[in-house]
């Protein structure tokens, strides 16, 4: 049996991640859904650190650009510098619709940039059709390798 897809989330406004959770829930790919809400918990996770020393690595980083401590384009570097984590894809999911927050995002190693609508029903939809893409259509890379 095939495990279930492992997303983690990280945004430090808590009803973005309530509103997200509940877009997928009762998803057909019933994702396992991890959340933090500063770039430094982010590493910590993503880096089995401290409380999360028995997380299981994500297949999917959905990412916000401003958060605490650490913002979300210094996590992506830090993750696209790392050999075991360079491979997880990181969607940007982001308020900003800056041109050079979308430009700085790509050249660091964001696979794909998407804006947060700013109504209920599109934040919905966004999510299911990230949730969608990457889990239902991508071959994405073998846990640990």
């Amino acid at each position: 049996m095939k495990p279930l897809p492992e997303l983690l989330i990280v945004d430090d406004n808590p009803a973005d991640v309530v509103l997200a959770r509940e877009a997928l829930t009762g998803s057909v790919h019933g994702s396992q859904i991890s959340s933090v809400e500063d770039g430094d918990e982010a590493m910590a996770f993503l880096n089995h650190r401290g409380r999360y020393l028995n997380t299981i690595r994500p297949d999917l980083v959905i990412l916000d650009l401003n958060l605490p401590k650490r913002d979300g384009l210094a996590v992506l570097v830090a993750m696209k510098a790392a050999p075991d984590l360079c491979r997880i894809p990181v969607v940007i999911f982001s308020t900003s619709r800056l041109r050079q927050d979308i430009a700085r995002s790509y050249e660091v190693g964001a696979n794909c940039y998407v804006s947060k609508p700013g109504n209920l029903n599109d934040f919905f939809s966004a999510i299911k059709a990230i949730e969608q893409f990457w889990f239902g259509f991508v071959n994405l890379p073998p846990r640990g390798e």
